[in-house]
């Protein structure tokens, strides 16, 4: 039995494991949910995840997991193959602080739900707000990207040489940047990191333009 994704082809959180799962060369389930047509408000997906958010994964004992970050860190642990997280304890800990620097103070706070709610349907309003989040959230996380750099752990990814997980949460979140018109200028260190990222087979094969769910494909 093969563990089975559910996700949506423009959804960060869901890119993010697409990406691992490609890294390690997991073959997988891929379930596509809508939610422009709000299918993950449906009753059948409720059944799957109560909360009613992407992406959800299914283990290959049938059991659910749901928050994108403990996905990962699953995946590490059962598929420990082309490792995501050094194995200096020190360097591990990084890793997951850019994780949760991510996925905690920046992804959320730009998230289409709390945007639309924020600027009432106005689409200007939604876009400021999105842009100045993830702005916030970038210059913070450039300064912590460069002082790591500097300080313990040089190199041309998020940390060192190696891919991580916190790669496969900067690439969607860059893609979030670019949808919402951030500029780049003052952040030339997650430029290029996400340049080269963007260079690989398995980022390339995880990219939402690549999914059977886009719409250039349906």
């Amino acid at each position: 039995m093969r563990p089975t994704l559910y996700g949506y082809y423009s959804s960060s959180a869901t890119w993010r494991l697409r990406a691992m799962l490609e890294w390690k060369r997991i073959e997988y389930e891929y379930h596509p949910i809508n939610m422009a047509t709000f299918e993950h408000c449906g009753e059948a997906f409720r059944k799957v995840n109560p909360s009613m958010k992407l992406p959800a994964f299914i283990t290959t004992d049938g059991n659910v997991l749901t928050q994108s970050v403990a996905i990962l860190e699953y995946i590490e642990e059962v598929y420990p193959e082309r490792p995501c997280l050094p194995s200096d304890p020190f360097k591990r800990a990084h890793v997951r602080e850019i994780c949760n620097e991510i996925a905690c103070d920046i992804q959320p706070l730009q998230n289409s739900a709390l945007a639309d709610e924020i600027s009432g349907g106005d689409m200007e309003k939604r876009n400021e707000w999105g842009r100045d989040r993830i702005t916030r959230g970038f210059k913070s996380l450039e300064a912590k990207l460069n002082e790591a750099k500097r300080s313990h752990t040089p190199g041309k990814y998020c940390v060192g040489d190696n891919v991580t997980m916190a790669d496969f949460l900067l690439v969607p979140q860059a893609r979030n940047a670019k949808r919402f018109s951030v500029d780049m200028t003052p952040y030339p260190t997650i430029q290029s990191i996400n340049e080269l990222l963007l260079t690989l087979p398995e980022v390339i094969a995880s990219a939402p333009e690549n999914q059977p769910d886009h719409p250039s494909r349906a």
